[in-house]
């Protein structure tokens, strides 16, 4: 059997997931954009495959393994929507569009060693099945494959390309090293997000235009939205984090606090415990119960934090850099881009409602 039916009907249901037809496209010609996209995407899925694939037998089959396993495609989506502010997807938004989504997937597999994750997209993490080593060298293997799509396109997206893997690579180093002593913790981390997290999804908006031909006065626009979009993305994961059990991924709730990551709840709370002594006794318990990981204790912790106000706030800060996101498209003509980057943003949100 030919691999374009499969293809074409994950691209779908990935976009169908993320909600793309459904609720970023409204009226007969925002459908007629959605219908692009959607066949892009296909496209796309199929390029990613082709572009995963190795001679080696060990990489083909690690470096297939999370593209594999799913995942929403948001960056590629991204590319191809704001190509439409131009003369559409052709043959160089498509190769943008792969060169960003296998970027994300290997910075997929550093991170989960670094977080010694034990599952991602519901099926155990790369390191679980074949070690630290393999995993970090796939990685490594489909940064450099990003990297040549990368080259075949000039020396203008070579650029964009080195400038935003040096902020994913300064975000983590951040994140694990921690604010120095003189910075402010949530503002450290918040920067933190914009790199690792936002930088990534601006340069997968940005590409869209420099490669569909748009004017050039789009590209800023654009690459604000996707930073800013990405960090309320991120502190949307964060209060999803503090959720029950899911059977899509296999995550316990509070999976990042148990791995020592100190999400925007837990900073919140650790700046409330200064002044409140109910806030202070809740972090107690926490730290406390950080010790073991899988206790009843810290469980009971978590819960407590996933009601605390810390957790309200972040949400608020979430749509309020969402709504940040959206200001930043003023410049844009309205229309249908216009419109689905708006609604997207407000589906980033909407899943912590």
């Amino acid at each position: 059997m030919s691999p374009a039916v499969p293809v074409a009907r994950r691209s779908k249901a990935l976009s169908a997931q993320f909600g793309l037809t459904d609720r970023l496209f409204a009226n007969g010609e925002d459908r007629a954009t959605a219908t692009a996209i959607e066949d892009g995407l296909v496209l796309v899925e199929a390029g990613l495959l082709r572009e995963v694939a190795f001679a080696d037998s060990i990489a083909d089959v690690t470096g297939r393994y999370l593209l594999a396993a799913g995942g929403k495609r948001v960056r590629p989506m991204l590319t191809l929507l704001t190509a439409q502010l131009g003369e559409g997807i052709g043959p160089d938004v498509l190769t943008a569009a792969e060169a960003v989504e296998i970027t994300h997937l290997a910075s997929l597999y550093h991170d989960d060693v670094m977080d010694e994750a034990e599952k991602r997209r519901g099926v155990p993490t790369a390191q679980a099945v074949w070690g630290n080593s393999v995993a970090i060298l796939t990685g490594d293997l489909l940064f450099a494959r990003a990297s040549k799509l990368i080259a075949s396109l000039g020396e203008r997206a070579t650029r964009l390309q080195a400038q935003t893997f040096e902020r994913l690579v300064l975000g983590q180093l951040h994140e694990t090293v921690g604010p120095g002593p003189e910075e402010d913790a949530v503002e450290h981390y918040l920067q933190v997000l914009a790199d690792k997290t936002g930088s990534l999804i601006a340069a997968a908006a940005q590409l869209g235009v420099l490669f569909s031909g748009a004017p050039e006065e789009y590209e800023e626009p654009v690459l604000l939205f996707g930073e800013r979009i990405g960090v309320a993305f991120q502190l949307v994961d964060d209060v999803l984090d503090l959720s029950p059990q899911s059977e899509e991924t296999g995550k316990v709730a509070g999976t990042d606090l148990r791995a020592g990551v100190p999400t925007l709840p837990l900073l919140y709370l650790r700046r409330s415990a200064r002044t409140e002594p109910s806030a202070a006794l809740l972090l107690a318990r926490i730290e406390s119960g950080l010790a073991e990981p899988e206790s009843a204790e810290l469980a009971a912790a978590i819960e407590s934090l996933r009601e605390h106000q810390a957790t309200a706030v972040t949400i608020g800060e979430a749509h309020r850099w969402a709504a940040s996101a959206v200001d930043a498209l003023a410049p844009l003509p309205n229309g249908t881009v216009k419109k689905a980057l708006t609604r997207f943003a407000d589906v980033m949100v909407e899943r912590s409602s």
